[in-house]
């Protein structure tokens, strides 16, 4: 099957009903065949499908690898390159597809989740774009809800967006902050627990409407699987 017809095949199974099952079908097109066409659909005009591929490219690479580690350090390099201004590109969906391989794979964790952290951080490779700034607080709150350790720095450096403007960043934050369960953490969750501000958010492979307040709540959050 060439990459016309591996592409229009993951994106049927990217808005299939039992998304789960999708998951195994797609990786049973072939792990390496499948990440083109995955990272491509985080372009995707349809909303829910671009999520899909964000699930979809997390669950392809931590089995790529638990096979050939290189081969998914490759993948995760091609959605940093995404993401440097040398691209040409504005790197959509990236940090979370960064964020969800990391959440799914251990060792990819270990060596990219500061990178992630790095994203926030206005002394690093801070990411301006307030849109890419949306996924990276998904990115980084999903993986908080596994490996907290993992992203635990990044909480330095949530403060602005528990304060923005944008409820979308406050809800993200929230759900950041929710992951880390910390002392650190209660403080500027208290700040959004009378929040009743709704977004749009997904979790367990659908779109969902909660509202911040709601995404303080660590029960909320580990519904089902990213």
């Amino acid at each position: 099957m060439g990459y016309r017809q591996t592409k229009q095949e993951i994106s049927g199974l990217l808005l299939a009903e039992d998304f789960e099952r999708s998951l195994d079908k797609i990786c049973a097109l072939g792990l390496k065949k499948a990440v083109s066409p995955l990272i491509s659909f985080l372009n995707s005009r349809n909303e829910l499908q671009r999520w899909r591929a964000v699930s979809g490219l997390g669950v392809v690479a931590a089995r790529l690898a638990d096979q050939d580690l290189e081969a998914a350090r490759v993948v995760m390099r091609r959605l940093m390159w995404s993401l440097n201004d040398e691209s040409g590109g504005i790197g959509w969906g990236a940090p979370q597809a960064m964020g969800d391989i990391c959440a799914r794979q251990e060792r990819l964790a270990g060596e990219y989740s500061k990178i992630l952290v790095s994203y926030l951080n206005p002394a690093g490779n801070y990411l301006e774009h307030p849109v890419l700034q949306r996924g990276l607080l998904w990115g980084l709150a999903r993986l908080a809800h596994v490996r907290p350790e993992s992203v635990r720095e990044a909480g330095l450096y949530i403060k602005p967006f528990v304060y923005s403007k944008d409820p979308v960043h406050r809800g993200l934050a929230a759900w950041f902050l929710a992951g880390l369960q910390d002392f650190a953490a209660e403080s500027c969750l208290s700040l959004l627990k009378q929040d009743n501000s709704r977004i749009t958010l997904y979790w367990g492979y659908s779109l969902r409407e909660p509202t911040v307040s709601q995404l303080t709540e660590k029960k909320q959050n580990s519904e089902g699987p990213c």
